[in-house]
């Protein structure tokens, strides 16, 4: 599978209880050659190009900068903070990441991909949005972007992983 996929969110996931709440929460899955643990992971995410423009938004719009060292920090388990996020939840194969507001989520996990050839791991990207977040009329207006934008995120991490 080279394609993201999107997928049910595994029974472990550390955002699932946003729905729970009534939230959205979404998930999508890839797959790479290869061993891949969370903090390689983490830290190809937010690396790419791509993510580099939104933390260049982010710098300019909530003054919120950041550097590949602090998304390092955070993949690695030694810092909490990075640009408009802080560690909410960690596990060893997951990380959930609130943003400053406390409206949304960004999840992480990594898994073997057992049902496949050679060695493979499934990198999982979701987002969860609180469910009073949910009732602004921005949320309907702006979920087809978030699913285009959190789709070619994965893509790029995975485009990363495999250099």
């Amino acid at each position: 599978m080279t394609a993201i996929e999107t997928r049910p969110l595994p029974p472990q996931a550390l955002h699932a209880r946003y729905a729970a709440d009534g939230g959205y929460v979404d998930g999508y899955a890839t797959r790479v050659e290869g061993t891949v643990d969370l903090a390689r992971y983490v830290e190809a995410f937010y690396t790419t190009g791509l993510f580099r423009v939104e933390r260049a938004i982010l710098r300019v719009a909530i003054r919120a900068p950041s550097t590949d060292d602090e998304a390092r920090a955070v993949a690695a388990g030694t810092g909490e903070r990075f640009a408009a996020w802080t560690v909410e939840a960690r596990a060893p194969d997951q990380l959930l990441m609130c943003d400053l507001y406390g409206r949304t989520r960004s999840w992480f996990m990594v898994e073997p991909a057992t049902d496949a050839g050679p060695a493979q791991t499934r990198l999982y990207f979701g987002s969860a949005v609180v469910a009073s977040a949910m009732r602004k009329p921005s949320f309907r207006l702006l979920l087809g972007f978030h699913v285009l934008y959190s789709r070619a995120l994965l893509r790029a991490a995975r485009r990363r992983l495999r250099r």
